[in-house]
C-alpha cells in the first residue's frame, strides 16, 4: 500500500499540461478579488467623485466589505488549529518532495506554499480594513475617506498579488526546467 501511495505522488506533474493549466487558473482567480470584493468595485472607490460626501461607489465598497469581512474573523483557537494543520501538510509534502525527490510533492509544495502566504497577507489586510469599515459605520470618519483608504490598501494588495504571481510562475518554471534536465526519463 505504501508503494502505491508513493507511486501516485511520483507522477509526472512538471511536464503535464494539466498542472500548468491549474497553475494558470488558480493565479488568475487569485488576482480577480481582494477579500472577496471584485476588482472593479475597488477601482471605482479608489478615486472618489469630487465634492460628493456619500459617493455611491464608496458606499458600494463599504457594503461589500461589511458582507465579506466577517468571513475573515478567526478566534485564536481556530487560527492555531489552521496553522498547525497547514504546517503539518506543507512540511510533510516538502520532506516527500525535496527530501525524497517526489515530483508531485514538489509541485504541490510550489503550488500550495504561495497561497498559504497569500492567505496570511489577506488575513492581515482584513484586520487593517475592518476598523475603517467600523469607523465609517459609526460615522467617526466620512464614508468617502474610509472607502478611499480601504481601496488604496486593497489596490496595493492586488498589485502585490500580481507581482507574486509573476515571481511564483517564474520560480515554478525554473524548478520544472531543473527537474526535467536532471530527470530526463521521469525518474
Amino acid at each position: 500500500m505504501t508503494q502505491a501511495i508513493l507511486a501516485t505522488l511520483d507522477s509526472r506533474s512538471f511536464v503535464s499540461p494539466w498542472f500548468w493549466l491549474l497553475l494558470l487558473l488558480v493565479w488568475t482567480l487569485a488576482g480577480r478579488r481582494v477579500l472577496g470584493v471584485p476588482g472593479d468595485v475597488v477601482h471605482g472607490a479608489r478615486n472618489p467623485a469630487a465634492g460628493m460626501q456619500d459617493d455611491p461607489e464608496a458606499v458600494l465598497l463599504l457594503d461589500w466589505l461589511s458582507l465579506c469581512l466577517p468571513r475573515w474573523r478567526m478566534n485564536p483557537r481556530e487560527g492555531a488549529v489552521l496553522l498547525g494543520v497547514a504546517a503539518f501538510v506543507l512540511s510533510g509534502l516538502a520532506v516527500l518532495g525535496f527530501g525524497y525527490g517526489l515530483e508531485m510533492a514538489q509541485a504541490l509544495v510550489l503550488l500550495i506554499l504561495p497561497f498559504a502566504l497569500l492567505f496570511l497577507a489577506e488575513a492581515r489586510l482584513a484586520r487593517r480594513v475592518a476598523p475603517l469599515v467600523a469607523a465609517a459605520q459609526a460615522a467617526d470618519i466620512p464614508v468617502h475617506q474610509a472607502a478611499a483608504e480601504a481601496a488604496r490598501l486593497m489596490a496595493r494588495h492586488r498589485s502585490l498579488v500580481t507581482l507574486a504571481s509573476v515571481v511564483v510562475m517564474a520560480l515554478i518554471a525554473w524548478r520544472a526546467a531543473v527537474w526535467m534536465v536532471t530527470h530526463p526519463f521521469g525518474y
